[in-house]
Protein backbone atom coordinates (compact mmCIF):
# COMPACT_ATOMS: atom_id res chain seq x y z
CA UNK A 1 0.00 0.00 0.00
CA UNK A 2 1.64 3.40 -1.35
CA UNK A 3 2.22 6.29 1.57
CA UNK A 4 -0.73 8.38 0.40
CA UNK A 5 -3.21 5.36 0.42
CA UNK A 6 -2.12 4.92 3.78
CA UNK A 7 -2.22 8.16 4.89
CA UNK A 8 -6.36 8.41 3.64
CA UNK A 9 -6.96 4.64 5.18
CA UNK A 10 -4.64 3.39 7.75
CA UNK A 11 -6.30 2.78 11.38
CA UNK A 12 -9.84 4.06 9.43
CA UNK A 13 -12.39 1.77 8.65
CA UNK A 14 -16.17 2.68 7.76
CA UNK A 15 -18.13 3.22 10.57
CA UNK A 16 -20.16 0.33 11.88
CA UNK A 17 -23.30 1.41 13.09
CA UNK A 18 -23.71 4.07 10.01
CA UNK A 19 -21.01 3.60 7.49
CA UNK A 20 -19.64 7.02 8.43
CA UNK A 21 -16.97 7.31 5.91
CA UNK A 22 -14.94 9.59 8.72
CA UNK A 23 -14.21 8.03 11.80
CA UNK A 24 -16.48 9.75 14.58
CA UNK A 25 -15.01 12.09 17.37
CA UNK A 26 -15.95 9.94 20.37
CA UNK A 27 -16.51 12.48 22.84
CA UNK A 28 -17.04 10.29 26.12
CA UNK A 29 -15.46 10.13 29.07
CA UNK A 30 -16.25 6.29 29.78
CA UNK A 31 -17.81 3.23 28.32
CA UNK A 32 -20.81 0.81 29.21
CA UNK A 33 -19.67 -2.59 30.03
CA UNK A 34 -21.54 -5.44 28.86
CA UNK A 35 -20.97 -7.42 32.58
CA UNK A 36 -18.54 -7.20 35.22
CA UNK A 37 -14.97 -7.65 33.61
CA UNK A 38 -16.24 -8.02 30.10
CA UNK A 39 -16.48 -4.61 27.55
CA UNK A 40 -16.14 -3.33 24.28
CA UNK A 41 -12.57 -2.90 24.34
CA UNK A 42 -12.83 0.50 25.80
CA UNK A 43 -13.62 1.08 29.51
CA UNK A 44 -12.18 4.80 30.15
CA UNK A 45 -10.92 7.56 27.99
CA UNK A 46 -7.74 8.36 29.52
CA UNK A 47 -6.41 5.08 28.87
CA UNK A 48 -7.81 4.62 25.24
CA UNK A 49 -10.22 6.38 22.73
CA UNK A 50 -11.59 5.01 19.71
CA UNK A 51 -10.93 7.98 17.93
CA UNK A 52 -7.21 8.38 19.21
CA UNK A 53 -6.57 4.81 18.48
CA UNK A 54 -7.63 5.60 14.80
CA UNK A 55 -4.49 8.32 15.21
CA UNK A 56 -1.91 6.18 16.81
CA UNK A 57 -2.43 3.14 14.17
CA UNK A 58 -2.80 5.84 11.07
CA UNK A 59 0.77 7.08 12.10
CA UNK A 60 2.51 4.27 13.20
CA UNK A 61 1.48 2.63 9.87
CA UNK A 62 2.97 5.85 8.16
CA UNK A 63 6.18 5.12 10.35
CA UNK A 64 6.66 1.31 9.65
CA UNK A 65 6.14 0.84 13.13
CA UNK A 66 3.90 -1.45 15.27
CA UNK A 67 2.43 1.04 17.76
CA UNK A 68 1.59 4.66 18.77
CA UNK A 69 0.60 6.56 21.51
CA UNK A 70 -0.78 9.92 21.52
CA UNK A 71 -0.01 12.86 23.86
CA UNK A 72 -1.41 16.54 24.37
CA UNK A 73 1.66 18.13 23.23
CA UNK A 74 5.00 16.93 20.98
CA UNK A 75 6.36 18.26 24.79
CA UNK A 76 4.20 16.00 26.85
CA UNK A 77 5.85 12.83 24.75
CA UNK A 78 9.13 13.61 25.08
CA UNK A 79 8.65 14.25 28.79
CA UNK A 80 7.09 10.56 28.81
CA UNK A 81 10.62 9.24 26.67
CA UNK A 82 12.88 10.98 29.18
CA UNK A 83 10.21 8.51 32.09
CA UNK A 84 11.51 5.49 30.49
CA UNK A 85 15.40 6.55 32.11
CA UNK A 86 16.50 6.29 35.58
CA UNK A 87 18.22 9.13 37.73
CA UNK A 88 21.85 8.92 36.96
CA UNK A 89 21.53 8.11 33.13
CA UNK A 90 23.13 10.12 30.70
CA UNK A 91 21.53 11.45 27.47
CA UNK A 92 23.16 12.36 23.91
CA UNK A 93 21.10 14.85 22.50
CA UNK A 94 21.54 16.94 19.13
CA UNK A 95 22.91 20.37 19.48
CA UNK A 96 20.09 21.93 18.04
CA UNK A 97 17.38 20.48 19.57
CA UNK A 98 13.95 22.27 19.57
CA UNK A 99 14.36 24.98 22.50
CA UNK A 100 11.25 23.61 24.57
CA UNK A 101 13.29 20.00 24.40
CA UNK A 102 16.66 21.91 25.75
CA UNK A 103 14.44 23.51 28.32
CA UNK A 104 12.67 20.37 29.68
CA UNK A 105 16.51 18.51 29.63
CA UNK A 106 18.19 21.07 31.29
CA UNK A 107 16.00 23.09 33.79
CA UNK A 108 13.53 19.80 34.49
CA UNK A 109 15.42 16.47 34.39
CA UNK A 110 18.42 17.42 35.25
CA UNK A 111 16.82 18.36 38.43
CA UNK A 112 15.64 14.91 38.94
CA UNK A 113 18.96 13.27 38.51
CA UNK A 114 19.51 12.84 33.81
CA UNK A 115 22.80 13.84 32.35
CA UNK A 116 22.78 15.61 28.77
CA UNK A 117 25.29 16.23 26.42
CA UNK A 118 24.55 18.06 23.22
CA UNK A 119 26.86 17.95 20.32
CA UNK A 120 26.52 17.90 16.43
CA UNK A 121 25.13 14.87 15.94
CA UNK A 122 25.80 15.23 12.28
CA UNK A 123 29.11 14.34 13.12
CA UNK A 124 28.91 10.63 14.35
CA UNK A 125 32.65 10.89 15.65
CA UNK A 126 31.10 13.49 18.15
CA UNK A 127 28.16 11.41 19.37
CA UNK A 128 31.33 8.18 20.02
CA UNK A 129 33.24 10.88 21.92
CA UNK A 130 30.90 11.76 24.49
CA UNK A 131 29.61 7.80 24.96
CA UNK A 132 29.76 7.37 28.76
CA UNK A 133 29.56 4.02 30.84
CA UNK A 134 26.11 5.34 31.96
CA UNK A 135 24.97 6.46 28.49
CA UNK A 136 21.64 4.74 28.18
CA UNK A 137 19.82 7.46 25.52
CA UNK A 138 20.60 8.50 21.87
CA UNK A 139 17.92 11.33 21.00
CA UNK A 140 18.77 13.27 17.60
CA UNK A 141 16.74 15.62 15.88
CA UNK A 142 17.13 15.84 11.73
CA UNK A 143 16.50 18.11 10.57
CA UNK A 144 17.21 20.20 13.34
CA UNK A 145 15.56 23.19 14.58
CA UNK A 146 16.34 25.53 13.50
CA UNK A 147 19.52 25.26 11.49
CA UNK A 148 18.50 22.48 9.24
CA UNK A 149 21.81 20.43 10.51
CA UNK A 150 20.81 16.47 9.12
CA UNK A 151 22.13 13.74 11.24
CA UNK A 152 22.80 9.98 8.96
CA UNK A 153 20.27 7.86 10.23
CA UNK A 154 21.67 4.79 9.60
CA UNK A 155 25.25 6.04 11.05
CA UNK A 156 23.58 7.31 14.15
CA UNK A 157 21.39 3.77 15.15
CA UNK A 158 24.01 1.54 14.49
CA UNK A 159 26.27 3.33 17.00
CA UNK A 160 23.04 3.51 19.42
CA UNK A 161 23.05 -0.44 19.33
CA UNK A 162 26.23 -1.59 19.26
CA UNK A 163 26.62 0.91 22.78
CA UNK A 164 23.49 -0.55 23.66
CA UNK A 165 21.60 3.48 24.23
CA UNK A 166 18.17 3.71 23.32
CA UNK A 167 17.78 5.45 19.84
CA UNK A 168 15.08 8.43 19.53
CA UNK A 169 14.14 10.45 16.81
CA UNK A 170 12.30 13.64 16.65
CA UNK A 171 10.90 13.58 13.07
CA UNK A 172 8.63 16.61 13.01
CA UNK A 173 10.56 18.84 10.48
CA UNK A 174 10.85 15.57 8.03
CA UNK A 175 7.65 13.46 8.88
CA UNK A 176 7.12 10.08 7.73
CA UNK A 177 6.69 11.36 3.97
CA UNK A 178 10.19 12.46 4.11
CA UNK A 179 11.83 9.75 5.80
CA UNK A 180 10.79 7.24 8.67
CA UNK A 181 13.68 6.50 11.41
CA UNK A 182 12.09 2.95 12.25
CA UNK A 183 13.44 1.48 9.12
CA UNK A 184 17.29 2.78 9.78
CA UNK A 185 17.07 0.98 13.26
CA UNK A 186 16.23 3.41 15.61
CA UNK A 187 13.59 2.52 18.62
CA UNK A 188 11.85 5.38 19.01
CA UNK A 189 10.27 8.02 16.95
CA UNK A 190 8.72 11.27 18.25
CA UNK A 191 6.32 13.77 16.55
CA UNK A 192 4.57 17.42 17.41
CA UNK A 193 1.25 16.19 15.84
CA UNK A 194 0.94 20.08 15.82
CA UNK A 195 3.01 20.98 13.20
CA UNK A 196 3.01 19.34 9.59
CA UNK A 197 0.88 16.33 10.46
CA UNK A 198 -2.05 18.37 11.41
CA UNK A 199 -0.52 21.06 8.67
CA UNK A 200 -3.85 23.63 9.85
CA UNK A 201 -2.67 25.27 12.66
CA UNK A 202 -5.65 24.35 14.94
CA UNK A 203 -4.46 21.90 17.48
CA UNK A 204 -1.71 20.60 19.71
CA UNK A 205 -0.46 16.86 20.03
CA UNK A 206 2.18 14.91 20.02
CA UNK A 207 2.55 11.20 19.14
CA UNK A 208 5.91 8.51 19.66
CA UNK A 209 5.70 5.31 17.89
CA UNK A 210 7.70 2.03 18.38
CA UNK A 211 8.06 -1.77 16.67
CA UNK A 212 9.60 -2.58 20.64
CA UNK A 213 6.73 -4.30 22.45
CA UNK A 214 8.13 -3.56 26.02
CA UNK A 215 9.20 0.03 24.99
CA UNK A 216 5.58 0.59 23.87
CA UNK A 217 4.20 -1.09 26.96
CA UNK A 218 6.25 1.53 29.24
CA UNK A 219 4.70 4.22 27.05
CA UNK A 220 1.18 3.01 27.50
CA UNK A 221 1.50 2.84 31.33
CA UNK A 222 3.51 6.55 31.03
CA UNK A 223 0.12 7.65 29.11
CA UNK A 224 -2.33 5.89 31.13
CA UNK A 225 -1.17 6.56 34.37
CA UNK A 226 0.54 10.28 34.21
CA UNK A 227 -2.87 11.61 31.91
CA UNK A 228 -1.53 13.63 29.07
CA UNK A 229 -3.25 12.27 26.49
CA UNK A 230 -4.76 13.66 23.33
CA UNK A 231 -8.40 14.32 22.81
CA UNK A 232 -10.60 12.75 20.64
CA UNK A 233 -11.60 16.19 18.75
CA UNK A 234 -8.05 17.07 18.20
CA UNK A 235 -7.00 13.40 17.12
CA UNK A 236 -9.98 13.89 14.52
CA UNK A 237 -8.53 17.30 13.29
CA UNK A 238 -5.14 15.83 13.14
CA UNK A 239 -6.39 12.50 11.09
CA UNK A 240 -8.08 15.16 9.27
CA UNK A 241 -5.03 16.74 8.67
CA UNK A 242 -3.09 13.33 7.34
CA UNK A 243 -5.29 12.77 4.70
CA UNK A 244 -3.49 15.76 2.47
CA UNK A 245 0.33 14.85 4.31
CA UNK A 246 1.68 13.87 0.96
CA UNK A 247 0.17 16.67 -1.18
CA UNK A 248 1.03 19.28 0.91
CA UNK A 249 4.74 18.02 2.18
CA UNK A 250 5.20 18.03 -1.93
CA UNK A 251 4.43 21.74 -2.49
CA UNK A 252 5.78 22.96 0.97
CA UNK A 253 9.09 20.87 -0.55
CA UNK A 254 8.76 22.66 -4.20
CA UNK A 255 8.11 26.34 -2.67
CA UNK A 256 10.89 26.05 -0.29
CA UNK A 257 13.01 25.39 -2.80
CA UNK A 258 12.51 28.01 -5.01
CA UNK A 259 12.37 30.46 -1.70
CA UNK A 260 15.82 29.44 -1.11
CA UNK A 261 17.51 29.46 -3.97
CA UNK A 262 16.49 33.34 -4.62
CA UNK A 263 17.58 33.82 -1.01
CA UNK A 264 20.99 32.49 -2.06
CA UNK A 265 20.97 35.48 -4.57
CA UNK A 266 20.26 38.19 -2.53
CA UNK A 267 23.23 40.60 -1.01
CA UNK A 268 21.17 41.13 2.62
CA UNK A 269 21.58 37.40 3.25
CA UNK A 270 24.49 35.98 4.65
CA UNK A 271 23.95 32.47 4.87
CA UNK A 272 20.77 29.61 3.92
CA UNK A 273 20.43 26.89 5.71
CA UNK A 274 18.04 24.32 3.55
CA UNK A 275 19.68 20.77 2.87
CA UNK A 276 18.20 21.05 -0.83
CA UNK A 277 20.94 23.70 -1.50
CA UNK A 278 24.13 21.53 -2.95
CA UNK A 279 26.16 23.95 -0.64
CA UNK A 280 24.78 22.49 2.32
CA UNK A 281 27.24 20.52 4.39
CA UNK A 282 24.85 17.60 4.28
CA UNK A 283 23.37 18.21 1.06
CA UNK A 284 24.38 14.05 0.20
CA UNK A 285 23.41 12.70 3.13
CA UNK A 286 19.99 14.02 3.02
CA UNK A 287 19.39 13.20 -0.66
CA UNK A 288 20.20 9.41 0.60
CA UNK A 289 18.07 9.34 3.58
CA UNK A 290 14.56 11.80 2.19
CA UNK A 291 12.95 11.84 -0.33
CA UNK A 292 12.64 15.45 -0.28
CA UNK A 293 13.92 18.04 1.47
CA UNK A 294 11.36 19.56 3.28
CA UNK A 295 9.62 23.08 4.47
CA UNK A 296 12.32 24.69 6.72
CA UNK A 297 14.93 27.62 6.05
CA UNK A 298 16.74 29.36 7.57
CA UNK A 299 18.89 32.11 7.14
CA UNK A 300 21.04 34.86 8.55
CA UNK A 301 20.53 38.65 8.05
CA UNK A 302 23.48 39.45 10.35
CA UNK A 303 22.28 41.35 12.96
CA UNK A 304 19.52 41.72 15.24
CA UNK A 305 18.77 45.29 14.10
CA UNK A 306 18.67 43.76 10.38
CA UNK A 307 15.95 40.73 11.65
CA UNK A 308 14.24 42.86 13.68
CA UNK A 309 13.80 45.75 10.64
CA UNK A 310 12.66 42.71 8.54
CA UNK A 311 10.37 41.43 10.61
CA UNK A 312 8.52 43.99 11.14
CA UNK A 313 7.79 44.69 7.35
CA UNK A 314 6.32 41.17 6.36
CA UNK A 315 2.79 40.94 5.63
CA UNK A 316 1.98 37.51 3.89
CA UNK A 317 4.69 35.71 6.09
CA UNK A 318 2.82 35.24 9.69
CA UNK A 319 5.53 35.94 12.59
CA UNK A 320 4.37 33.61 15.02
CA UNK A 321 5.87 30.66 16.83
CA UNK A 322 4.70 26.93 15.39
CA UNK A 323 5.41 26.04 12.04
CA UNK A 324 4.12 23.04 9.65
CA UNK A 325 0.87 25.11 8.73
CA UNK A 326 -0.24 25.77 4.97
CA UNK A 327 0.46 29.44 5.35
CA UNK A 328 4.15 30.26 5.98
CA UNK A 329 5.54 31.08 9.38
CA UNK A 330 8.33 33.03 10.14
CA UNK A 331 10.27 33.18 13.36
CA UNK A 332 13.05 34.44 14.98
CA UNK A 333 14.45 31.60 17.22
CA UNK A 334 16.76 33.53 19.20
CA UNK A 335 13.87 35.59 20.85
CA UNK A 336 11.46 32.89 20.28
CA UNK A 337 11.23 29.33 20.15
CA UNK A 338 14.79 29.05 21.27
CA UNK A 339 14.74 31.86 23.95
CA UNK A 340 15.60 29.11 26.64
CA UNK A 341 19.09 28.27 25.69
CA UNK A 342 21.36 30.79 26.90
CA UNK A 343 22.69 33.58 24.57
CA UNK A 344 26.10 32.25 24.72
CA UNK A 345 24.96 28.47 23.80
CA UNK A 346 23.20 30.29 20.97
CA UNK A 347 25.98 31.42 19.63
CA UNK A 348 27.66 28.46 19.41
CA UNK A 349 25.89 26.33 17.92
CA UNK A 350 24.69 28.89 15.04
CA UNK A 351 21.57 30.33 16.28
CA UNK A 352 22.52 33.96 15.80
CA UNK A 353 20.39 37.85 16.56
CA UNK A 354 20.40 37.77 12.74
CA UNK A 355 18.90 34.23 11.98
CA UNK A 356 15.39 33.64 11.10
CA UNK A 357 13.61 30.42 10.39
CA UNK A 358 11.35 29.98 7.96
CA UNK A 359 8.48 27.58 7.34
CA UNK A 360 7.24 27.86 3.40
CA UNK A 361 3.54 27.51 3.65
CA UNK A 362 2.00 26.35 0.00
CA UNK A 363 0.75 29.38 -1.05
CA UNK A 364 2.06 30.83 -4.80
CA UNK A 365 5.80 30.57 -3.75
CA UNK A 366 5.69 33.98 -5.93
CA UNK A 367 3.54 35.90 -3.48
CA UNK A 368 5.64 34.41 -0.23
CA UNK A 369 9.07 35.94 -2.80
CA UNK A 370 7.34 39.03 -3.39
CA UNK A 371 6.55 39.72 0.17
CA UNK A 372 10.39 38.39 1.28
CA UNK A 373 11.74 41.16 -1.30
CA UNK A 374 9.68 43.84 -0.28
CA UNK A 375 10.52 43.44 2.98
CA UNK A 376 14.40 42.67 2.30
CA UNK A 377 14.51 46.22 0.27
CA UNK A 378 12.69 48.32 2.79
Amino acid sequence: MGFSTKAIHAGQAPDPTTGAIMTPVFLTSTYVQEELGKDKGYAYSRVSNPTRTALEQNIAALEGANEGMAFSSGMAAIDAIMHLLQPGDHVIMSRNVYGGTYRIARLVWEDFGLQFDFVDTSDLQQIERVIKPNSKMLFIETPTNPTIEITDLAGSAQIAKKNKLLSVADNTFATPFLQQPIGYGFDIVVHSLTKYLNGHSDMLGGLIVTSDKAIAEKLRFLQKSVGGVLSPFDAWLCLRGIKTLAVRMKQHGENAMQVAQWLMKQKQVSKVNYPGLEDHPQHEVAKRQMCGFGGMISFDLGSYAAATSFLKKVQLCALAESLGGVETIITHPATMTHAAIPPEQRQKIGITDGLIRISVGIEDVEDIIADLNASLNT
